[in-house]
């Protein structure tokens, strides 16, 4: 090669490689939130119960039910009732150990998780051995987080030694996650997010062997997003994919055992965490919502602090009354803020009786899954709703007819609400 090559070829190489530095100091292309994206007409999860999605079921469970079925819920709860505090080493320690509970996921987790903690370190109703870190990490998909070699795992550990903690005081987590530009249809992503959920709640179970709750939340509303960032439908549909790994572990799937009595240990406990998907400005039948402005302007993708304290607040309300819960994050007989006990669920029935539309008043503690069934004097099931309450009273309506759109006979029905361990009942007449 001449000198005038090499002198060139080094030219070059230098002006490439300067090149690829100025591009990895751009910040990243900015779009602006599509506002106009009030709507997608997807039907939340919780509101679809036992219709379906393109071939697959409602409800956060199987059957179409947003309750946990009561054996799996028992087992939560003993294990609850069974977290103690830990040393750094894994060991008890009920003088100076945590209850470590940590985030797992990507950057609306992180984000969303950040404002979570310092809601629960002031919070009034937490028990102070109750120790909260944020250990998701921006642009940390599904994809990364299934392979047990990637960096993120050693930033997991780091952040927790950096809080003075370490992997074997966790025992409790809140796993949120989702793909970036997926492409192709549902069967396609959804079984791709699945197998990778799957893998992650095993490799969990590996990196912090203490862990034995991990709560699921799947994305929030993306109908403003304006880039291929995790727009909808993918979204909406990254909750079917946490409900296929959790219907595994119900099934009894060893690869997701996580009790000793069934075999080695392989998994933490699964369950839905809050539900936070909805249509936009479409409520959904508990009445939540996602505006414009509660996304960041920049993507319509990533929440905004308005949106990330909403999420932080669903998650506080969650975790201080959820029968799985409450045994290990709150102190026992301050349920509320200020030590206000938490309302029963209620239900009211009015007109009765009625010759038209039936109206449910339905009140209870906010973050806790409610099912309503109409039931006849044949003991037949002729309308379903369920939700999450908010706190305070939520008004339900039923027009009288059955899951058919026809119209119900005249006659007594009972109205039963179910929530965890509650159960209320109040029958009425309707007239003809």
């Amino acid at each position: 090669m001449t000198r005038h090559a090499v002198l060139l070829h080094a030219i070059c190489a230098t002006s490439i490689a300067l090149g690829f530095a100025s591009h990895a100091m751009l910040p990243p292309r900015a779009f602006a939130s599509n506002c106009a994206g009030t709507t997608t007409g997807l039907i939340p999860v919780t509101d679809l119960g036992t219709g379906f999605y393109q071939g697959l079921q409602g409800g956060l469970y199987p059957g179409g039910s947003n309750l946990r079925p009561p054996a799996h819920e028992s087992a939560g709860i003993a294990i609850a009732n069974a977290i103690v505090p830990l040393d750094t080493l894994g060991a008890p320690d009920p003088t100076n150990g945590r209850v470590v509970f940590v985030s797992i996921g990507m950057s609306n987790c992180t984000q969303e998780f950040s404002a979570f903690v310092p809601k629960s370190n002031a919070d009034p109703v937490r028990k102070p051995n109750v120790r909260t870190i944020d250990c998701a990490l921006g642009g940390q998909t599904a994809q990364i987080l299934a392979q047990p070699t990637s960096a993120y795992w050693d930033t997991v550990f780091t952040r927790l030694r950096g809080r003075g903690s370490s992997p074997r005081q966790v025992q409790v987590v809140w796993l949120k996650d989702a793909n970036a530009n997926p492409t192709g249809g549902f069967a396609v992503t959804r079984d791709t997010l699945t197998a990778q959920f799957f893998r992650i709640v095993q490799i969990i179970k590996q990196k912090l062997p203490n862990a034995k709750l991990c709560y699921f939340t799947s994305r929030i509303y993306a109908g403003y997003a304006s880039s291929t960032l995790n727009p909808e439908p993918y979204a909406y549909e990254n909750a079917f994919s946490v409900k296929q790994v959790i219907a595994r572990q119900l099934s009894g799937d060893p690869a997701l055992n996580f009790d000793p009595a069934q075999g080695a240990v392989v998994a933490p406990w699964l369950s839905w965490g809050p539900y936070l998907w909805a249509d936009g400005l479409t409520p959904r039948s508990d009445g939540l919502t996602w505006a414009c402005s509660e996304l960041n302007v920049s993507d319509g993708t990533h929440p905004s602090a308005t949106g990330r304290a909403k999420v932080a607040d669903s998650l506080l309300a969650f975790v201080r009354r959820d029968v799985t819960t409450a045994p290990w994050y709150t102190l026992p007989g301050t349920l509320g803020v200020g030590g206000a006990r938490p309302p029963r669920m209620q239900l009211a029935v009015s007109p009765n009786p009625s010759r038209g539309s039936v109206a449910f008043a339905i009140s209870g503690a906010p973050g806790v899954a409610w099912r309503l069934e109409v039931v006849d004097a044949l003991g037949r099931v002729v309308h379903i709703a369920s939700g999450t309450s908010a706190g305070g009273s939520e008004q339900h309506a039923w027009d009288g007819r059955d899951a058919s759109g026809r119209l119900a006979p005249g006659g007594f029905y009972w109205a039963r609400l179910r929530s965890h361990d509650i159960r209320v009942t109040r029958g009425f007449v309707r007239l003809r």
